[in-house]
């Protein structure tokens, strides 16, 4: 305007100036208008194209950049300049304003547009093969749960993403999104960030020093004689590494010498094994679980954790004991944070059965989200180990026997072995799990769970010399673990070997008298034994024979044919049963064991096999291979699934 009004007057004064003075005035006129205006239009212009360049800076991203955070694992953000002198003046009012019009006009375009986003995403600047990640983001967050539900499965089922998509996921979901995709079947590893780093050892302390500053600082008070056994007998172990380390004498005698003989694979991992094994007690009680994670455990366990890669016992004991700590949702937090989530995802991936069902059966106790049961120390989901569309409407337990593990009596027949307790530490030997890969194709809708209890022949080599164990007492906390993992809510059948049965037995008594157990009685549909000694044992016989020698435990006395506590559960489980209308399948063995390297023993007759209900089907094979198919079509697993098939059809079928 202002340029307007004094064109106007300089041509009024040309217009009413004499004609001698017009020429030369005019052209002075001009050339102040053009000096003027010149200086007008490129200052003008040069303020424009500054405030665009510096508008354009502030919106978009260069390329390079885009380039770099794709390749890195950061987030992002806005920063603002700490210099109060830039945030003040015309200038910065002016361009403050015109970056508000400015961010108005793109939102609204992007809105009539696209519309990708809705409420605190509606003004993200992102591209369109980038809007499912955020969109998946906010999903994951909503506070309906099937919404969420929907939104992990589909980010588990994204497999063309770039890299850098991958862990902006893995920065901005929530721990509950998080341990979702670490127990979604076909969730990349790209989603779970690298733990943090671990705090520095102190100086002059190594791992195992630390362990043991661990277990010392637990309490020692009101715990069962068994804890306090290994504690003690893991400090006074860890005294005499770290005594020997420093130029003193290790001493090989007391208690720690079969252990010390046992351990012989990885010397390096014994003193470890003994601090684990207490400590895989003392987690057991939540009040520990809070002063292990209050004193640093979490990062300790971990750092020994990736020490130990090669040691697959310390790595399984490790795992138990944060199993055991995910028992208290208060914890998760903290479990999620040390980077523990992501080492189980990795876990769960593993070829290694045993590995891969301590993963899950930590993961399962962290995922509140999905699963409303608890899996307590020796309780293993062996299918489903991972979230899954397919509604589960029954469950079948696996229940070992005398010196059986719950992976390893489930294997399929290998060759001969010996009924040794150095076999159970022979790893090479695991084979495929059938119950896991056979049994759970075969009836994708079960629940099959394998349970795992500690046992020992003799008292000479018992894992605690005042642990002494009644069948009584296991069933009763055996009971116990089963219905915090909600056995009892659906049908169910029980599938058991050896002692394994025994124990069965038992719980169904007991639960039987206890109202509160009325939904386990009720749903329990059918019973497989796999020579199971309801009349007794040879085995029992003979370390009885020969008691001042082997010193046999508890329960081999227990399984001897005149046990008072033997006949007793047998009548018991005879009028329990009577007006019960479910089913029993019995196999028996019909060859002899080989006990040790001269001895062979019929370790179950046909005759004590005779539980006097159902059908009882003698096979040609040993006492330890009667519950190890040689194959699929192998007749023991065949008849095995027909009797689950048809015990189960009304319920499979609703």
């Amino acid at each position: 305007m202002s340029l307007a009004a004094y064109c106007m007057i300089c041509c009024r004064r040309m217009a009413t100036s004499s004609p001698s003075l017009k020429s030369s005035k005019y052209w002075r006129e001009i050339r102040n208008i053009i000096k003027f205006t010149g200086s007008l239009i490129l200052g003008g212009s040069l303020f424009f194209t500054y405030e665009v360049l510096a508008l354009k800076k502030s919106l978009t991203l260069d390329t390079q950049v885009v380039e770099k955070e794709k390749m890195k694992s950061y987030v992002y953000v806005n920063t603002v300049s700490l210099d109060n002198r830039e945030n003040h003046g015309i200038i910065y009012q002016a361009r403050k304003e015109l970056h508000k019009i400015v961010r108005k006009l793109l939102a609204t375009s992007a809105k009539i547009l696209r519309n990708p986003f809705a409420d605190t995403f509606s003004t993200v600047d992102v591209e369109d093969h980038e809007c499912t990640v955020w969109l998946l983001l906010r999903k994951s967050m909503s506070a309906d749960k099937a919404a969420r539900l929907q939104a992990v499965q589909e980010m588990s089922q994204a497999h063309h993403w770039q890299d850098y998509q991958y862990r902006i996921i893995a920065q901005a979901c929530d721990l509950r999104t998080l341990i979702g995709l670490a127990r979604s079947k076909e969730s990349d590893l790209r989603f779970f960030l690298p733990p943090p780093p671990l705090p520095s050892l102190k100086e002059d302390s190594s791992v195992e020093e630390e362990l043991r500053h661990l277990l010392a600082s637990l309490p020692q008070t009101e715990v069962d004689e068994c804890i306090q056994y290994f504690t003690s007998l893991a400090l006074s172990e860890s005294s005499q590494s770290l005594a020997a380390q420093k130029g003193g004498l290790w001493c090989f005698g007391g208690n720690g010498l079969p252990y010390a003989e046992s351990f012989g694979k990885v010397p390096s991992a014994t003193v470890e094994m003994f601090c684990l094994e207490a400590i895989v007690k003392h987690s057991e009680i939540p009040t520990h679980c809070d002063k292990i994670e209050a004193n640093g455990g979490l990062q300790l366990l971990q750092r020994l954790y990736q020490l130990y890669k090669d040691c697959p016992k310390v790595q399984r004991n490790i795992m138990r004991v944060i199993g055991n700590m995910a028992l208290n949702e208060h914890l998760h937090p903290a479990i999620v944070h040390s980077g523990w989530v992501s080492l189980m995802a990795e876990a769960m991936k593993s070829q290694q059965i045993m590995e891969a069902s301590h993963a899950a059966r930590t993961l399962a106790n962290l995922d509140r989200e999905t699963v409303q049961e608890k899996y307590q120390d020796g309780v293993y989901v062996l299918h489903p180990q991972c979230r899954t569309s397919q509604p589960i409407k029954a469950d079948v337990l696996f229940i070992h026997g005398l010196m059986g593990a719950a992976f390893r009596t489930w294997r399929q027949q290998d060759l001969d072995e010996v009924l040794m307790e150095k076999a159970s530490e022979d790893e090479d030997r695991y084979t495929t799990c059938w119950p896991k890969t056979w049994l759970a194709r075969d009836c994708p809708a079960l629940r099959i769970i394998s349970v795992e209890y500690d046992t020992s022949l003799s008292d000479w080599r018992a894992r605690c010399p005042m642990e002494r164990k009644s069948i009584a007492f296991r069933s009763s906390e055996l009971l116990r673990k089963l219905r915090a993992a909600g056995v009892g809510d659906r049908p169910m059948i029980w599938v058991s070997h050896s002692m394994g049965g025994l124990l069965v037995k038992k719980m169904l008594v007991e639960a039987s008298k206890k109202p509160e157990m009325s939904t386990l009685i009720n749903n329990t549909r059918g019973m497989i034994f796999y020579s199971v000694p309801h009349h007794g044992s040879h085995l029992a016989e003979y370390s009885v024979n020969y008691r001042y020698l082997l010193f046999p435990s508890l329960e081999v006395k227990e399984l001897s044919k005149d046990s008072p506590a033997l006949k007793a559960l047998q009548n018991d489980f005879l009028e329990f049963a009577k007006d019960k209308n479910f089913q029993v399948l019995n196999f028996v063995e019909t060859l002899p064991t080989c006990i040790g390297s001269m001895i062979k023993l019929h370790v179950v007759p046909v005759e004590s096999a005779d539980l006097g209900i159902g059908e009882l089907i003698p096979v040609d094979v040993n006492h330890l291979n009667i519950c190890k198919p040689k194959t699929k079509d192998a007749f023991l697993y065949q008849r095995t699934l027909q009797f689950i098939h048809e015990t189960l059809a009304k319920d499979l079928e609703n």
